[in-house]
């Protein structure tokens, strides 16, 4: 597993900054980490750590009167929880480490992605050191549908379960015992 430190991490994020893609890290305050998903929707989250976050609407007029822009579902109680968990489905480590690539393509399609076996063992470095930041024993969920867990997400997507405010919005929770991560990307057409 790669190593991570805030240097490390800066660079691995810095794979999304050219798409529309939220991406950090919050501290984990409950039992439900989907409880903590909702401060991590907040447009105004440091990182757990003080490291690098990417969110190109940081500062943007959208988020003025909707610190949550662009997601609709705010798990800011059980109840809440229970429906933004039923949008997603638990994927492994190794389909993780695939979607964190996926989610950084222009298209959110890596069949798509001009050059892509060029850049797939620098991509692939940048994903494992996402990862290295949820140990072993740590939980990974997409919004791909059912099927999530058997998905190649080096092939095409064909479906999600938004929860964005978008037409289509692919995504990864990383849920450690001491830290909740997203990934988010968005099209926004």
């Amino acid at each position: 597993m790669a190593d991570v430190d805030e240097r490390s991490w800066s660079e691995a994020i810095g794979m999304y900054a050219r798409r529309y893609t939220i991406a950090k890290v919050t501290r984990r305050d409950h039992e439900d980490w989907a409880q903590d998903v909702y401060t991590l929707m907040r447009g105004d989250t440091p990182d757990a750590r003080g490291w690098q976050v990417n969110d190109p609407l940081a500062d943007e007029f959208e988020r003025l009167d909707d610190p949550f822009y662009p997601f609709v579902e705010l798990p800011a109680d059980l109840e809440k929880a229970g429906a933004l968990k039923a949008r997603v489905y638990e994927i492994p480590r190794s389909s993780a480490k695939k979607l964190l690539v996926a989610l950084s393509t222009l298209w959110l399609n890596v069949e798509e992605t001009p050059e892509f076996e060029e850049r797939r063992v620098e991509l692939e470095r940048k994903a494992d050191i996402i990862l290295s930041r949820f140990p072993e024993g740590s939980r990974f969920y997409a919004n791909t549908g059912r099927d999530s867990a058997h998905l190649d997400y080096y092939e095409r997507i064909s479906s999600c379960t938004t929860i964005s405010r978008h037409g289509w919005d692919l995504g990864l929770f990383l849920v450690s015992g001491t830290e909740v991560g997203m990934v988010w990307s968005f099209h926004a057409w």
